[in-house]
């Protein structure tokens, strides 16, 4: 990796290049607002945590983070041509449910060149309410030492029922460092990712009444 902050076997240029299509990529299609971009750290080793309603969620975060930026996607959207280019551009597959430290260990090495990882907990999809998160992202904060960002994207999520839309405005709030329980042990592990969850969940109620006022 040596310095670059992706993976090992990705294509640095390539991963720029992605990144810099995908800065202007959903533009004909959405109008995104992104709230408190500042505290997007420009520079360091940074788990970025989000809720996930919508497939574009992550790629719309990958052109907005303002730096290279490794995710964990499902093992899944790594099959067929244009799933190739994922591990090409710095992304980590993950299989869910199966145990498979190696894409744990890849983030860990990425966090550890000062790089950013994102994680989408698991949870509902149903308008990205978050029923509950795995261990991924308080696992990797503590493995590293990296600061815990939380991010939410409202907007991408076609309602139930709902024709297409023309252009539909997306919110994406962007919170506070976390501050983590210390404590070892599972039970350390539990009581920092009940903090995730709940950070994640308390900011989509306060961008869906963001959303509603405006």
């Amino acid at each position: 990796m040596k310095g670059t902050q992706l993976p090992e076997g990705s294509w640095p240029w390539f991963h720029d290049l992605a990144r810099w299509v995908g800065t202007w990529l959903f533009t004909p299609f959405y109008r995104v607002r992104v709230h408190h971009g500042d505290r997007l750290p420009a520079a360091g080793p940074v788990v970025l945590v989000a809720n996930h309603s919508a497939f574009v969620d992550g790629p719309l975060l990958f052109g907005l983070v303002g730096r290279r930026a490794v995710f964990l996607v499902k093992q899944e959207m790594f099959d067929g041509p244009a799933g190739r280019a994922l591990p090409l551009i710095g992304q980590l597959g993950v299989r869910r449910g199966a145990p498979d430290r190696r894409p744990l260990t890849a983030a860990v090495a990425v966090l550890r060149e000062g790089g950013l990882v994102g994680v989408f907990p698991e949870g509902t999809r149903g308008e990205g309410d978050m029923a509950a998160a795995q261990h991924g992202a308080a696992w990797l904060a503590r493995a590293s030492g990296a600061v815990v960002l939380p991010v939410v994207c409202r907007g991408t999520r076609r309602p139930a029922g709902a024709g297409r839309r023309l252009r539909p405005r997306v919110d994406v709030l962007v919170g506070e460092p976390l501050d983590l329980p210390a404590g070892g042990g599972r039970a350390g592990l539990a009581a920092a990712t009940e903090t995730v969850r709940a950070a994640l969940a308390g900011m989509v109620r306060e961008l869906d009444a963001l959303r509603s006022n405006t």
